[in-house]
């Protein structure tokens, strides 16, 4: 399912960031975004937009209300868009795909490392300043601690995946030994 929301999200993406970069409004268009992602995330207005008894001016009402102060015209016309084509459940993967979009088109890139116990700035900044070198992008880093790797990071960066985990080393080795 996932993957199929990404597919439906991506041409709303695409026409916000094609409409935000003809503007000049590209972080206007990311707190727009992040504002209607975290509502339609609640469970009540979750609970309330999949009801099948809503009506769609009944559900275009409640994003409106809620978000009204916040959103300019092409804001709620886009909420009129999502809610005529029974969309706004894709709103969190439009969000992310257009700050994949946004990040691209400013040469950066979002980095999440993964680690066994947490990690000190020092750290972050020279795993960062690798990437960056390494893939020619400024890079901002995000860092979790997951003590089930036992040791090591794991790090992702768009597509590319480095495990260097003890969990992940030994999840490999005993595919290699067959067990």
């Amino acid at each position: 399912m996932a993957g199929e929301n990404l597919t439906i999200a991506r041409p709303y993406a695409e026409a916000v960031f094609g409409r935000a970069s003809e503007t000049d409004k590209l972080d206007h268009w990311s707190d727009t975004l992040g504002l209607l992602a975290a509502v339609v995330q609640d469970e009540r207005v979750a609970a309330a937009i999949s009801n099948p008894k809503f009506e769609s001016d009944q559900r275009v009402s409640l994003m409106l209300d809620i978000c009204a102060k916040h959103l300019d015209a092409e804001g709620q016309n886009l909420v009129r868009l999502l809610v005529h084509n029974s969309r706004l459940s894709v709103l969190p993967e439009i969000a992310s795909i257009y700050e994949g979009l946004k990040n691209e088109s400013q040469g950066r890139l979002d980095v999440e490392i993964v680690s066994a116990y947490k990690m000190t700035k020092a750290q972050e900044n020279t795993l960062a300043a690798a990437l960056k070198k390494r893939l020619d992008r400024e890079i901002r880093v995000t860092s979790e601690i997951n003590r089930d790797l036992i040791g090591g990071v794991i790090i992702r960066a768009g597509d590319l995946v480095i495990d260097g985990s003890v969990q992940g080393r030994l999840r490999k080795l005993a595919t290699e030994l067959g067990i």
